[in-house]
């Protein structure tokens, strides 16, 4: 792949993204910077479809990228773009006052504002409490055989199951239950709660494993519910004024939202892009998915991104993922840091 078929390739995506419409090899030779023919580019244009970088939708049209295009051209053609002064400050004001936010507040503030500002649904991945540590369990009589289980982790994380029992507990299973919670669970961090660990919580608790044997499920329940990420969608009604997008598609996929969640792994680094058909949890075809991770501690604690139709300006998009995501990294850092001190003291 040469540095001109790049160079084309680059072209027909902007065009076709600006227009819509297939691009024929006149249109392209006309640009400025091409400085060839319109025969050279028609060659290097069959180049590129042989290649699978290029599509041709009907005989006589144009050519429009293809996935494998729109992927080459964000790995190879896109560089690294600075966002000016003004759009900063311009990202800044949509955010609002940090000093005053959460995490949990920030985050929310910047996938409204990239919602608004791509005009796209934007798609947030919390990988935090798979790093947290199980800090207490309690469980509350709430009525006859009834009895809650709450179960909190480091990171504020509170989990509660309702257990309906066979008979009533006596002080002596509460105390008993309370004791064993935190010799073997308390203290532990939620990502080495593997399955043979919750199977061995089971076996331990012996002779009382008759009467409580609905609140240890309980706890194993809620325990793998927090080794998994957890994913918040919004704006999804953004994706309705595309016409690109399969409206039924869009329905689905709003009902559906935790198929996504295999999707966003916390192994994954910099920016990632996933497009509707490459994967089968990715129910919109046509459509795309950019992410970008944000960090805590020196681990991934989740994503931030959009989701949009494949045809979208990536060299615009791509850098304010990247602002936001830099801009949480920063604020969890500076978070963190002051709760050592305000420890300290």
């Amino acid at each position: 792949m040469d540095a001109r078929k790049l160079k084309i390739l680059a072209a027909v995506v902007d065009t076709y993204v600006c227009t819509g419409e297939p691009v024929g090899s006149k249109t392209i030779s006309k640009l400025p910077g091409i400085g060839v023919s319109a025969a050279t580019v028609r060659n290097d244009m069959a180049i590129l479809e042989e290649l699978g970088y290029l599509e041709q939708p009907h005989t006589s049209a144009g050519r429009i990228p293809t996935f494998s295009g729109y992927r080459l051209y964000i790995e190879k053609v896109l560089g690294q773009t600075e966002l000016s002064e003004e759009e900063r400050l311009r990202l800044d004001a949509m955010l609002g006052a940090q000093e005053n936010m959460t995490e949990e507040l920030l985050l929310q503030s910047a996938s409204t504002a990239l919602a608004e500002i791509t005009q796209c649904a934007t798609v947030v991945s919390n990988f935090a409490p798979k790093y947290s540590v199980i800090s207490k369990v309690e469980v509350i009589p709430t009525g006859k055989r009834l009895y809650v289980v709450l179960l909190i982790t480091s990171n504020g994380k509170i989990k509660n199951k309702a257990c309906r029992m066979e008979f009533d507990l006596t002080q002596e299973h509460m105390d008993f239950f309370r004791r064993f919670m935190e010799e073997n669970l308390e203290g532990v961090s939620v990502s080495e709660l593997s399955e043979e660990r919750l199977e061995q919580l089971v076996t331990a608790v012996g002779t009382y494993m008759m009467a409580l044997s609905p609140l240890v499920q309980g706890i194993c329940e809620m325990s793998r519910d927090l080794q998994q990420n957890e994913v918040y969608v919004t704006g999804e009604q953004n994706l309705l004024t595309y016409r690109d997008l399969d409206k039924g598609e869009i329905v689905r996929f709003i009902s559906h939202k935790n198929e996504l969640r295999d999707l966003l792994d916390d192994s994954m680094s910099g920016i990632q892009v996933l497009f509707g058909q490459e994967g089968d949890n990715f129910v919109i075809g046509n459509s795309s998915m950019i992410v970008s991770r944000y960090q805590k501690g020196g681990k991934t604690a989740g994503s931030l991104g959009i989701i949009g139709p494949v045809r979208l300006n990536y060299a615009k998009i791509i850098p304010y993922i990247e602002y936001f995501t830099e801009k949480l990294t920063r604020f969890i850092s500076e978070q963190s840091d002051e709760g050592k001190e305000e420890d300290k003291t």
